[in-house]
C-alpha cells in the first residue's frame, strides 16, 4: 500500500499546516469508522487511504504521536489525555473533543476524512454533529465492519507476538517459518494474554454494550452502513466501498413529492 497523507495538523496539532490535498474534489468523501477489535478496520482504513485519498484521522494515532512528542509541544489537552492514560483511565469525553476541536483544519479538509475512534460515544457524536454543521459540512456514513464473535475470536487468538523485536504472526493466516520461532530474530513467539480466547470475549462483550447506543444513535439518523467482515481484504473493501457510494447516491436523490 502507498503512504498516507502527510496529517501534519491532526497528528502535531494546530499550527502545523498540512501542504494542499493533491487531489482536492468538489464533494469528498467524510465517513466515520467502526469496528470491534479484530474485524479488520485499521485494514480497511488503509485501502480507503490509499484507494480515496482519504486523510485516516485516528485519535489513537494522536495519542501514539503525543506520547513521543516534546512534552513541551504538546497543548493543554494532550497533557491531560496522556495523563489519564497513564493512570489507566478512559480519556474523557470532554477532552478528546478539546483535542479534536484544535484540529478542526482536518474536517474541513478538500480531501475529505475518515474519522477512526472518534465518536467513541453519543455524547462526543453529538459534539460532533455541532461542529460540522458550524462547519457547513455533512457526514456521509458511518461504515460498521461486522464479524460475529466466534470468527473475531478465532482471528485474535490465533496472533503469536515476538516478546523480543514485536513482530506479529498469526498460527494459520501469517505462520513463521519454523513453528513458534520469530523469522527476524529467532526468539520463542508468545500469546499475548489479551489475546487467549476468554480475554477476548470479555473485550467483545464491553465493545458491544459500550457502542450500541451510538450504533442507535447514527442507525436513527439514516447514516448507519453495516458491512460483512468476512472475507478478504479486497473482497470486504468492494463491499464497503460500493455500499458508501449507495448511501451517498442515496442521500443526494432528490425527494419525490
Amino acid at each position: 500500500m502507498t503512504d498516507q497523507l502527510p496529517r501534519h495538523t491532526w497528528l502535531e496539532g494546530p499550527g502545523v499546516p498540512c501542504p494542499p490535498h493533491p487531489d482536492a474534489r468538489a464533494r469528498p468523501l467524510r465517513i466515520v469508522l467502526l469496528g470491534a477489535p479484530g474485524v479488520g478496520k485499521g485494514t480497511q482504513a488503509e485501502l480507503f487511504a490509499e484507494r480515496r485519498r482519504v486523510c485516516q484521522l485516528s485519535t489513537g494515532d494522536v495519542f501514539r504521536a503525543a506520547k513521543a512528542a516534546d512534552p513541551c509541544l504538546r497543548t493543554p489537552a494532550l497533557e491531560e489525555a496522556i495523563g489519564y492514560m497513564q493512570r489507566g483511565e478512559l480519556v474523557p469525553d470532554a477532552t478528546v473533543v478539546d483535542i479534536v476541536k484544535e484540529r478542526i483544519d482536518c474536517l474541513r479538509c478538500e480531501g475529505g476524512f475518515m474519522l477512526d475512534g472518534f465518536p467513541r460515544t453519543v455524547a462526543q457524536a453529538e459534539v460532533l454533529d455541532e461542529i460540522l454543521a458550524a462547519e457547513k459540512v455533512r457526514l456521509d456514513a458511518v461504515l460498521k465492519f461486522d464479524l460475529p464473535t466466534g470468527r473475531i475470536v478465532d482471528r485474535l487468538s490465533g496472533r503469536r507476538t515476538c516478546p523480543s523485536c514485536k513482530s506479529v504472526y498469526h498460527v494459520e493466516a501469517q505462520p513463521p517459518t519454523q513453528a513458534g520461532v520469530c523469522d527476524k530474530c529467532g526468539h520463542a513467539l508468545v500469546q499475548r494474554d489479551d489475546d487467549r480466547p476468554e480475554a477476548i470475549r470479555v473485550r467483545m462483550q464491553a465493545y458491544e454494550t459500550s457502542t450500541a447506543p451510538l450504533v442507535e444513535y447514527y442507525a436513527s439518523k439514516g447514516l448507519l452502513v453495516s458491512v460483512s467482515a468476512e472475507g478478504t481484504p479486497e473482497e470486504i473493501y468492494a463491499r464497503a466501498a460500493a455500499a458508501v457510494e449507495a448511501r451517498k447516491a442515496a442521500a443526494a436523490a432528490p425527494v419525490a413529492t
